[in-house]
């Protein structure tokens, strides 16, 4: 990690803008030859996690009937229908879904913990789009403790990141891939939020399960993080497999008028 957070590293990552990839049409060039498989007469597409090769990262989890939700040892259950079916005679199939906001990968706007911000408004059709996409570091955090302050100072990361995915034991662990609920998650304690706030420049906190704060420290954390209303919180990030480092992230919601959390797609792009 010391070798990565250099003062060379500090001029790269302030340095970097998003890159736009240039391509003649809407869909990448093998999009035709790797959408779909064929075996025998059943046509399968094939889902991807990872794209242009090696380039693309989906760090965005399916929603799912069984992943986890809070506090729930059930997980999601079903949450999409099928009410206008083509099998039934319909013109198209057209379904509709319940969600929980703070379902799967998801974002956290002020609302979510200050009952006067929800009052005024801020919700997530007020987040910054700009905090939301831009550089961005994946930094891998000590795998035996909760993020407190001593191990926010371990990262050493410089001033001027904005945008940190912290990947933890919660993605060594597979939890967000498990449908129980699991308190014993690691994330940030209210002194290691405390930390980033007055240490460092960081606006985007990203983390790999449903909280970005540890159960034991659950409000004090979110309250450090949203009471300034400069901070996004990103929860429950697919992290798997990703190499720690310098990408370009792009983060975008729905536009859900008085909402305090939606689900959130995320990628990061090398």
């Amino acid at each position: 990690m010391s070798k990565l957070l250099s003062p060379l590293f500090t001029l790269l990552i302030l340095s970097l803008s998003t890159t736009a990839a240039s391509a003649s049409s809407a869909y990448p060039s093998a999009y035709g030859d790797d959408s779909c498989t064929f075996s025998g007469d059943i046509l399968k597409p094939v889902r991807r996690e990872v794209y242009a090769d090696g380039r693309i990262y989906d760090i965005t989890h399916q929603i799912r009937p069984d992943m986890p939700t809070w506090e729930s040892d059930e997980g999601l259950g079903q949450f999409l229908w099928l009410p206008l079916s083509m099998k039934n005679g319909s013109l198209a199939n057209n379904s509709e879904m319940k969600l929980p906001t703070h379902t799967g990968t998801h974002v956290d706007a002020p609302g979510h913990v200050f009952d006067h911000y929800f009052d005024a408004g801020f919700d997530v059709d007020t987040l910054d789009l700009e905090v939301l996409n831009g550089p961005a570091l994946l930094v891998d955090v000590p795998r035996d403790k909760n993020i407190t302050a001593e191990v926010m100072e371990s990262l050493h990361i410089p001033k001027g990141v904005r945008r940190v995915l912290f990947r933890t034991l919660n993605t060594d662990r597979g939890l967000m891939w498990k449908k129980e609920f699991d308190t014993s998650y690691v994330g940030f304690m209210k002194d290691g939020a405390q930390w980033l706030v007055h240490n460092t420049d960081i606006k985007l906190v990203g983390i790999d399960y449903l909280s970005v704060a540890a159960y034991d420290d659950l409000i004090p954390s979110h309250l450090v993080f949203l009471e300034g209303r400069e901070i996004i919180l990103v929860e429950g990030l697919k992290l798997d497999g990703v190499p720690a480092g310098i990408y370009d992230v792009h983060c975008l919601h729905p536009r859900l008028l008085g909402a305090e959390g939606s689900p959130i797609r995320c990628i990061l792009m090398k």
